[in-house]
């Protein structure tokens, strides 16, 4: 007898949490071959066992198209690409984990599906990738998509970036379906720039909700929000287009208002008061904006761009001035032109 040997998955993804799950989900109802790769060994034998991710998208099965596992090395043996969706803080350990598995001789791209910037150099984690796994192309996947909706299949679209187009749009070709459609852009530092800035601005205005500032006030922060994330683009060199995109606005727009938002609640509790270490703790998943923040407000220094709102989250965040404070603050600029 032929020994049964498991053709290579066509996809593999890095990370089971809800994003990595959802995409998983979404690759194979278009028919594609999935392999999950999840660090805890005791969630994929659950997701093996229930083929339903218990911790992190409770009561969606999964499709028979996606396998589990807990081994890079199988990872590695993905044809079309490989995404990478561990949270921005676990990126760089598990690229150098992948790493020794590629080969770089089959270059295999890498798509960075995190929302973020590395917390060592303040650069985008499509940055940090390159630096780390030279030999692979890398992309960007990143729009207003909750994972939840995605993985149920409700109409979605995003952004696959690449400072090579053609790759972008090779990669949202294999990737898109009727329900999840990816659009190319060739502006992959707007996207992550973008992806990690609404995160703040979420906490923001979730702050403002948590502290029953009203409507108006949410509305003035996002409109505020896109000014100061406008005015940082300009030295950037990001394109106008993609601050008014999906990764831009889109995002803005979703995670600024939707309850489904980890960002948004994480606001929410501190503006009624709760404390950070408090709200961390009886969380399972990451808020990715309580690391963004300080990275965005360095770099926004760095490049002499005013950015208050970014300045205040911050501030909070860290410890170094109380809600009301800020807000008074925030109050007490001066009035100025719009534009």
């Amino acid at each position: 007898m032929e020994p049964d040997v498991t053709p290579p998955p066509e996809f593999g993804i890095v990370g089971a949490g809800a994003w990595g799950t959802a995409l998983a989900q979404t690759l194979a109802r278009a028919g594609r071959s999935v392999l999950l790769w999840g660090r805890d060994a005791t969630l994929v034998r659950i997701l093996n066992s229930l083929r339903e991710n218990t911790r992190y998208l409770p009561g969606i099965p999964l499709l028979d198209g996606i396998s589990f596992t807990d081994r890079l090395s199988e990872i590695a043996e993905a044809q079309h690409a490989i995404l990478l969706v561990t949270p921005a803080q676990g990126l760089r350990s598990a690229c150098l984990h992948l790493s020794p598995f590629l080969d770089p001789h089959r270059a295999v791209p890498l798509v960075v599906a995190a929302k973020g910037l590395d917390g060592d150099s303040d650069q985008p984690l499509s940055a940090l990738v390159k630096d780390l796994i030279p030999a692979h192309p890398v992309a960007v996947l990143s729009g207003p998509n909750f994972a939840k909706e995605v993985a149920v299949g409700l109409p979605a679209a995003t952004v696959i970036a690449a400072q090579n187009v053609a790759l972008a749009q090779s990669l949202a070709e294999q990737i898109g379906s009727t329900s999840f459609r990816p659009y190319a852009s060739s502006d992959p530092l707007g996207v992550e720039i973008c992806g990690a800035f609404k995160n703040v601005l979420a906490i923001a205005c979730g702050i403002a909700q948590g502290r029953h500032l009203g409507d108006n006030a949410r509305a003035a922060l996002i409109t505020r929000g896109m000014a100061e994330l406008m005015r940082l683009a300009r030295p950037l060199g990001i394109q106008t287009e993609t601050l008014m995109g999906l990764s831009g606005l889109g995002d803005i727009v979703l995670t600024c208002n939707g309850l489904q938002s980890r960002n948004y609640t994480l606001g929410i509790a501190l503006g009624e008061g709760m404390k950070l270490p408090d709200i961390l703790a009886q969380r399972r998943s990451v808020a990715e904006g309580v690391y963004a923040a300080a990275a965005l407000h360095r770099i926004g220094l760095k490049a002499d761009v005013d950015m208050p709102i970014v300045a205040a989250v911050d501030s909070i965040l860290a410890g170094h001035a109380g809600v009301e404070d800020v807000i008074a603050k925030l109050l007490a600029r001066p009035l100025t032109r719009e534009t």
